[in-house]
């Protein structure tokens, strides 16, 4: 039987740390599934793992695209799971890790088919967000697919603020003429593998100090400098992100580095609180406090494997 160690929590809690120890422990290799550090134009801003951690166990999916690249969780998930297909061969345990809950569940669960849309279906919707903002993208979802837009409403609210979530539904609805939610529920997926749902976590006040500290240091290696060498290409979407937004409107002259700074560290700790709002809903997750000794945490999977 296969088993695939999968690392879960906020960003800053040390989800890479422990997926190095356990790759260690258990001669595996670890699969990336942070949507934001698989482009190779953003390293500072996306905490990157180091070369020495790089080197520490054998890595995939880390900075194996360009921001001019258009790729989607649906992709990622095939390639994901024809790597994973290719690692188990070697090893019956792999691991996969990052902070990216649709990129997770895609792997573990399987990701709806959507048809493909044209760029400018896409080209037209970036243009009317940038005139009209997130109302737009709202608007249009509840007109084009209401049931989904109440679903949304009740359920899970915090979507109907995301302009990359809102903007690819919107997208989906115009380009295939038919409501997004049709295309839910659709493909049965089958996986070969049984997964071990690992989650780490803290007190809320020490998350937050992590995630400050850690922004502070990406300023100290320069993360201004790597944002402004990507400001020629800001309307790409994977710029779209926390770290990357401030400071462009630093460099465009709407605010001081300090306020860009601190509103870094301010929506990093919302993604943060976000990401365990959506991750405490997996099923079957057994969750540590960040400082569990590793090797606790691998004879816990040891043992599982061997039941």
């Amino acid at each position: 039987m296969n088993y695939l160690i999968t690392i879960i929590g906020p960003t800053a809690i040390g989800k890479t740390s422990l997926s190095i120890a356990l790759a260690q422990h258990f001669g595996c290799e670890i699969i990336s599934c942070d949507s934001r550090q698989f482009f190779k134009e953003m390293y500072i801003g996306t905490a990157v793992p180091s070369e020495d951690e790089l080197a520490s166990a054998p890595h995939h999916f880390i900075q194996n695209k360009s921001i001019f690249d258009n790729y989607s969780v649906g992709d990622f998930e095939i390639e994901a799971l024809e790597k994973l297909d290719e690692l188990f061969a070697k090893n019956n345990i792999q691991i996969m890790v990052g902070g990216s809950g649709l990129y997770v569940d895609a792997v573990l669960k399987g990701f709806d088919e959507f048809p493909d849309i044209e760029d400018g279906v896409r080209t037209e919707i970036n243009s009317k967000f940038d005139a009209l903002g997130i109302e737009f993208l709202q608007h249009k979802l509840q007109e084009l697919d209401p049931n989904y837009y109440n679903k949304l409403g009740k359920e899970n609210p915090q979507t109907l603020q995301n302009p990359q979530r809102m903007k690819r539904f919107v997208e989906v609805c115009i380009g295939s003429g038919l409501p997004y939610s049709g295309f839910i529920g659709k493909r049965n997926s089958k996986r070969n593998f049984t997964p071990i749902i690992i989650g780490l976590e803290s007190d809320r006040e020490i998350m937050y100090d992590r995630i400050n500290q850690r922004v502070e240091l990406m300023f100290e290696a320069g993360l201004v400098e790597e944002v402004k060498q990507l400001l020629p290409h800001k309307n790409r979407n994977a710029l779209q992100t926390v770290g990357y937004r401030e400071l462009f409107d630093y460099f465009e002259g709407k605010c001081t580095l300090e306020f860009a700074a601190a509103q870094i560290k301010q929506n990093t700790r919302r993604f943060a609180k976000r990401q365990m709002t959506w991750f405490k809903r997996t099923e079957n997750a057994v969750w540590f406090d960040y400082l569990t000794n590793k090797d606790t945490i691998a004879k816990y999977i040891e043992k599982l494997t061997k039941e």
